[in-house]
């Protein structure tokens, strides 16, 4: 027994080792943030006020300098700070952000940093073990751990953009950006959000896969393209999504859907809500094309749709 509590002690020093060079402090002179908790930030834009310090938490995802973190974190920033591992500071410029999904990278002159491996957060199941590690209430590199409670979990800040893991590993103020890792080291989310002012075993993160793909397509473009087809959806018992509206010369108009319409399924994947169906049409590329199976007045058909591209949020 003394034997396996030994092992399990080491797990939880090795990964501390291991992910926490990678993990940053983020500290960004902005406006005071008076909003009563994070999913409160997240619902919109943050309020005026003094300036003041905000500190949060940042993962090193490239090493030549590029860090991910929360939007909110660094939302209306003067100035941005970054302190490493090893206490070195450096200033970071804003490379670029995305409010829906809360993300943003920043970039500091530096070379050879230890950055972080991204995991398949797809293959993350409800009960594994995680930790997560960042800066709560300015306490530098705090590890803590806990399982999977959720994943998939949407509805959390009234975003159709976004899903989360959902851990009851301690996450506080501060914690904002920093990674959850599972028992290899590998990051499977960013954390974001908490229900409150502090903990209560209820915290969220993005999914890694989700986090990645972002981050990227900032690194390459400094903005997040999304796609869409041009409808107003509305909630349907029994499943599928109905139509309420389409958009003049829209995508979906010029395929020919019409309100009233019952959409059924994209590509054969059955849709259970109007999130769902946004979700997939924001992940797919500008300019693709899918499958979306209507039923109208009682009647099965198949109508080719291509994404067109939506229209930039503000950041």
């Amino acid at each position: 027994m003394v034997a396996e509590l030994s092992s399990v002690g080491k797990l939880f020093t090795t990964l501390a080792r291991v992910i926490g060079p990678s993990v940053v402090n983020v500290t960004s002179v902005r406006r005071s943030q008076t909003l009563i908790d994070e999913i409160a930030a997240l619902h919109g834009g943050l309020p005026g006020g003094q300036l003041d310090e905000s500190i949060g938490s940042g993962l090193i995802i490239s090493a030549d300098g590029l860090i991910a973190t929360n939007y909110h974190v660094v939302a209306q920033s003067q100035a941005i700070e970054v302190r490493l591992a090893d206490d070195r500071r450096f200033p970071a410029r804003l490379v670029g952000a995305d409010a829906a999904t809360d993300l943003a990278v920043l970039k500091i002159e530096a070379d050879g940093l230890p950055s972080a491996d991204w995991g398949d957060s797809e293959s993350v199941e409800v009960g594994e073990m995680v930790w997560a590690i960042g800066n709560p209430y300015g306490l530098d590199r705090t590890l803590t751990y806990g399982i999977i409670s959720a994943v998939g979990r949407r509805g959390v800040v009234g975003n159709p953009y976004e899903e989360f893991l959902q851990t009851d590993a301690s996450i506080n103020p501060g914690n904002s950006g920093g990674p959850l890792v599972d028992v290899h080291g590998r990051v499977m989310g960013i954390t974001t959000a908490i229900v409150g002012r502090s903990f209560r075993g209820i915290g969220f993160a993005i999914p890694s896969n989700t986090a990645r793909r972002i981050c990227e397509e900032i690194r390459e473009q400094g903005h997040v393209e999304r796609g869409h087809i041009g409808l107003r959806l509305r909630e349907q018992a029994g499943g599928g999504v109905l139509v309420a509206a389409v958009a003049e010369g829209s995508p979906a108009a010029r395929a020919g859907i019409e309100p009233g319409d019952l959409i059924e399924a994209l590509d054969g994947e059955p849709l259970d809500s109007p999130a769902t169906l946004v979700l997939m049409l924001t992940r797919l590329p500008i300019g693709s094309e899918v499958t979306l199976r209507i039923r109208r007045g009682g009647e099965g058909v198949d109508l080719l749709v291509r994404i067109g591209r939506r229209p930039r949020e503000r950041s």
